[in-house]
């Protein structure tokens, strides 16, 4: 993701492919076993068990919304029209639904007229099946509903927890599946859908989305407030139809790039993404044109539960990015990549997750290459690997959960949001390059995203296309790259390419010099960026005394860092090491932001030791009602 932004022409996917990754029966055991072989499944085998939506019968291809927002009662209420395209003989339509108040649903074409409908049993990871039986010639239907006040994918922010604490805020965050819990439709990933939207706010305040805005300025609505209308004609998944309303600032970067934030931020985030047009231009050499018009990045307030999200026209980013010296800007080329490999070409399931992120990891530093150079990428590398081994030791590395190709079935979605989606998926892109050579690797590339844009793939949809169109019946090429190894089996395969990088073999002499008895102030640390000093703190000796924490700490002030990746590294340290100078900084981070990646390894590090029981609880306690029900769904397991 928790990843860029999207906005999809209709165009036709392989008609197997589509039908069978995206539909599902409505029994919610339905399941199948992921392959644990070298025998690679077929698409007909692969259903999204996250998704009650039975596609084949009929499938919602619209989304029109128009909805209010109460801040007061922390409720959208309104009506979402479908338009929906069925079966002859279909007489029902099935939808994914969580924790909303359904009013009625009506025949929108044939006057209004009430239609019958059933909300099936709660399960608490999937919702509620809404189902709405049909007229003989119903092609659009009418809700009527009311989101719940702790909708999961909404977080309503009181002025106080936004940068300018004079106006409330409100954003969503639909990925995996929680785009159930405000618009009823069918959410899977494999069912794409354009949208429109009229989103009345209250004065004062401004409405952004992940699509066209028809009015930026708004036009008068009731009680002083204001409506913005929206229209987005490509088709999408679900999960990347968002929404942000707050007090909104927008400022230009290009003609076709720029930056929204609270006015207070604007500033800085407009020269800390300075370098976007640029990174558009790098992506399009690449993966071919842009496809989506504009590309903006929204910085929303801390809460945000992800560094980003790859909403169409809209990157969602965390203010934590914001380091001053465009070291983290990695990430906004990595929501940007999105807009190819994720979003043009889209997972048709989560258990094909790999495919949005491992591309997207392989993309963004071919971006941060053509622009950086290859030492800035070798060291994201080497980081990258070294998050991903770590991952694999705290899974266990022969967990089926380090497959590329997962079975999620009857777990929620976000257990397979992990470093093997992105690193391993990006060590097996590598791979292959390695294999056929560049020049051929990125035709193929470009010609994977013109084949299949606007369309959801599965994993098996996507070996069908690397057999077509690079292998070629190569026999000699796929032992070579042992193509089902890596997707189908646990574990790092033997061949992957080894990251190195000079720069971080510097930061190794210093400190193997620092294990000898070399104090901090005289390491040479000159003109060391961001993911110098990450390697420092990861690979700082298990024996680490206080005396040496506190040295650290004296050369360096890690403990008053304002780059967020350094301060994270160093405050695990600091609660591995119970380095008590540190712990009003590292309850400060934890009460002032609330990006999961942070967030979970701490409380997990202060967790496993006695002393940080009592303190994870203390803290969670006075944080968790400002973080978003994303990450409370991850801390509230670790915190028990």
């Amino acid at each position: 993701m928790i990843n860029s932004a999207s906005i999809r022409y209709a165009s036709i996917l392989l008609a197997a492919v589509v039908m069978a990754s995206c539909s599902r029966e409505p029994q919610m055991n339905t399941q199948t076993t992921s392959p644990t072989s070298a025998t690679a499944p077929t698409a007909a085998t692969e259903r999204d068990v996250h998704s009650y939506a039975v596609p084949e019968e009929a499938r919602v291809t619209h989304v029109s919304l128009d909805l209010s927002a109460d801040f007061t009662k922390k409720q959208l209420s309104g009506k979402a029209t479908l338009d929906l395209t069925r079966a002859p003989n279909a007489t029902k339509v099935v939808l994914d639904t969580q924790d909303l108040d359904i009013h009625g649903v009506t025949d929108t074409d044939n006057g209004g007229k009430p239609l019958q409908f059933t909300l099936g049993s709660d399960d608490k990871i999937l919702g509620r099946a809404l189902t709405v039986t049909l007229g003989p010639t119903t092609q659009r239907i009418t809700i009527d509903y009311t989101t719940n006040p702790n909708a999961a994918a909404l977080q309503w922010l009181d002025p106080e927890q936004t940068a300018g604490r004079r106006h409330p805020y409100l954003f969503s965050q639909g990925e995996a599946i929680l785009t159930r819990t405000w618009i009823p439709t069918q959410d899977s990933p494999g069912i794409r859908q354009t949208y429109d939207a009229h989103i009345t706010v209250p004065a004062g305040l401004r409405a952004v989305m992940s699509a066209e805005q028809l009015t930026p300025d708004g036009t008068p609505a009731a009680n002083g407030g204001k409506r913005f209308d929206f229209r987005l004609t490509q088709p999408i998944p679900p999960y990347l139809i968002a929404l942000a309303i707050g007090d909104i600032a927008f400022k230009s970067i290009s003609p076709r790039t720029g930056v929204y934030t609270e006015p207070a931020v604007l500033d800085a985030a407009a020269s800390e993404f300075g370098d976007v047009e640029k990174m558009v231009q790098a992506a399009e050499s690449l993966g071919g044109p842009y496809r989506w018009g504009r590309y903006d990045v929204i910085v929303l307030p801390p809460s945000f539960p992800f560094g980003g999200m790859e909403n169409p026209r809209l990157t969602f980013a965390t203010p934590t990015v914001l380091a001053g010296d465009r070291s983290l800007t990695s990430l906004v080329a990595h929501e940007l990549a999105h807009s190819w490999s994720g979003n043009l070409v889209t997972n048709a399931t989560w258990n094909d997750f790999w495919l949005n992120e491992g591309f997207t990891v392989y993309f963004e530093r071919r971006i941060m290459e053509a622009l950086y150079g290859q030492y800035r990428v070798a060291m994201l590398e080497v980081i990258g690997r070294q998050d991903l081994l770590d991952e694999i030791n705290r899974l266990g590395a022969t967990s089926p959960d380090t497959r590329l190709h997962l079975d999620l079935a009857g777990r929620n979605p976000d257990d397979g949001t992990t470093n093997i989606a992105y690193e391993k998926g990006a060590a097996f892109l590598h791979v292959i390059e390695a294999a056929v050579g560049r020049e051929r690797f990125d035709a193929w590339l470009r010609g994977y995203f013109d084949r299949h844009a606007f369309t959801s793939l599965t994993t098996a949809g996507f070996l069908a296309d690397l057999h077509a169109n690079l292998i070629k019946g190569d026999q000699p090429l796929e032992q070579k790259i042992r193509i089902n190894e890596w997707i189908y089996q646990p574990g790092l395969p033997d061949n992957a390419i080894t990251p190195t990088s000079t720069l971080l073999a510097k930061v190794d002499d210093q400190l193997h010099a620092f294990a000898q008895g070399t104090s901090a102030t005289k390491l040479d640390t000159t003109n060391w960026v961001t993911q110098q000093w990450q390697h420092l703190l990861m690979n700082l000796p298990p024996t680490l005394t206080i005396a040496q924490m506190a040295d650290l700490d004296r050369a360096f002030a890690f403990s008053r860092q304002n780059n967020s990746e350094v301060l994270f590294a160093w405050l695990r340290l600091a609660v591995r090491h119970h380095y008590q100078p540190a712990m009003p900084a590292l309850e400060h981070f934890l009460t002032s932001q609330g990006r999961r990646k942070f967030l979970k390894p701490l409380y997990e590090d202060l967790m496993a030791t006695d002393w940080g029981k009592p303190e994870a609880k203390r803290i969670y306690q006075r944080a968790r009602p400002q973080y978003h029900a994303v990450s409370r769904m991850t801390l509230d397991e670790i915190v028990k």
